[in-house]
């Protein structure tokens, strides 16, 4: 009888795991719908600075993993859409030109209406979007990497500080409520 228990337990665990491994990815036919209107979201959950004084800063707190990777609260968002690229993501790294006095500019928050958009996919699947603003003086290029289970990998370069990636997923964009409806 304990052996059974014990049997019903191994597989009541493997269900349990099953189950939370699978809430991690979305449906591959609900990405390629994101990808082809080009209208999605990347929600951020991990920041990946490059620069190894940061990684040393990192280190040396208490409590800390000896890893680069910063963990976020997912509200930190790339949104592309037909008109206009938001994004709102932090920086940790080296600045080159920092901004005195207003600290918003030294991380990446901007909106741009004037970018053009690469799209490409490679033979594994993964559909790769490069971003040029044009209209943002410290950003070159946004690589956006987009998996079939709607994980994404974003890599930023700029003029004037040292490059940093992030780790996350991508997500329908939210529909903007009009205040007058309100």
């Amino acid at each position: 009888m304990k052996k059974y228990i014990s049997l019903l337990m191994v597989f009541g665990f493997l269900f349990f795991f099953q189950s939370c491994a699978s809430q991690g990815s979305a449906d591959s036919q609900v990405v390629n719908s994101l990808v082809a209107s080009q209208e999605f979201t990347f929600h951020a959950e991990k920041a990946n600075p490059t620069n190894y004084d940061v990684i040393n800063v990192m280190s040396s707190m208490p409590n800390s993993t000896m890893t680069r990777i910063l963990n976020l609260d997912g509200s930190y968002t790339i949104e592309l859409s037909k008109n206009n690229l938001n994004v709102a993501l932090p920086y940790f790294g080296r600045l080159f030109n920092p901004t005195y006095g207003n600290t918003s500019d030294n991380s990446y928050r901007f909106t741009s209406k004037d970018y053009t958009v690469n799209k490409s996919q490679n033979k594994k699947g993964t559909w790769i979007f490069r971003i040029k603003p044009n209209d943002v003086k410290n950003v070159q290029e946004i690589n956006i990497e987009v998996y079939k289970n709607g994980k994404a990998y974003v890599s930023i370069r700029s003029n004037d500080r040292q490059p940093i990636t992030y780790d996350g997923y991508v997500s329908k964009n939210e529909e903007k409520q009009d205040k007058d409806k309100l």
